[in-house]
């Protein structure tokens, strides 16, 4: 095929047109493939990586004020790590674009890392064709699925941060936990907690750590704030 009619698919199969495809093409070459070092996609790599992890960080800071950083941490490290790079470069179909050399093939089945890289060159591509509103565009559209896995995982795991947001919403108050009891030998500790919600409280879990009670008495308030029965008795 053609090297104007291989781009123009690629273009067609990301959804973006380039105003210069040579940054395409650079983005797409394995060094394998490449006459120089220079021609590869290996300093696109560099970029792309920062590119991506920039519009992941920027996306949950704005979208979702109310997590922490170490909960924002966890996300992004997920949602940028290499093997969702990979994954994602295989759903585009990435591999049907690489321009690679005698050694390799796009009928083999590519390593992790050569489809991981290809996906976050392709990413400093559209950033050096277009800046960062189009990188952004193609990025949140195309991880908008891994996005969305991470904090629907998340908001199942974080019950403070679910009833925060509960509170916030249909109370205009902020929940406020206290420990009501310390029982066990100092190295088998466990927590009784109670959650407060605008001077109301909510039944109070038992838990091994004051995080876990925590969290079992927040998902408690949330049973009850949904006229459900409380799970932690």
């Amino acid at each position: 095929m053609e090297l104007e009619k291989f781009l123009s698919n690629c273009q067609e199969r990301i959804g973006y047109r380039f105003s210069d495809t040579v940054h395409l093409r650079t983005a797409l070459t394995h060094s394998s493939g490449a006459d120089t070092p220079q021609t590869s996609n290996e300093r696109m790599e560099f970029l792309g990586d920062s590119v991506l992890g920039y519009v992941i960080c920027d996306h949950l800071f704005h979208f979702h004020p109310d997590m922490l950083e170490g909960d924002m941490t966890k996300i992004k490290s997920a949602v940028v790590s290499r093997a969702t790079c990979q994954r994602i470069a295989k759903q585009i179909g990435m591999d049907e674009f690489l321009i690679v050399g005698r050694g390799l093939t796009r009928t083999q089945r590519m390593p992790l890392s050569i489809l991981a890289n290809t996906m976050e060159s392709l990413i400093a591509a559209i950033y050096l064709d277009g800046g960062i509103d189009p990188a952004k565009d193609f990025i949140l559209r195309a991880f908008r699925e891994e996005i969305d896995k991470m904090l629907a995982d998340h908001d199942a795991d974080n019950h403070k941060s679910v009833l925060q947001h509960v509170a916030q919403k249909r109370l205009g108050r902020s929940p406020e936990y206290k420990i009501l009891e310390i029982s066990g030998p100092e190295h088998h500790k466990t927590f009784h907690v109670e959650v407060r919600i605008a001077g109301n409280a909510y039944p109070p879990a038992w838990g091994g750590t004051k995080k876990e009670a925590e969290q079992h008495a927040a998902e408690n308030a949330l049973c009850v704030l949904n006229n459900e029965e409380p799970r932690f008795l």
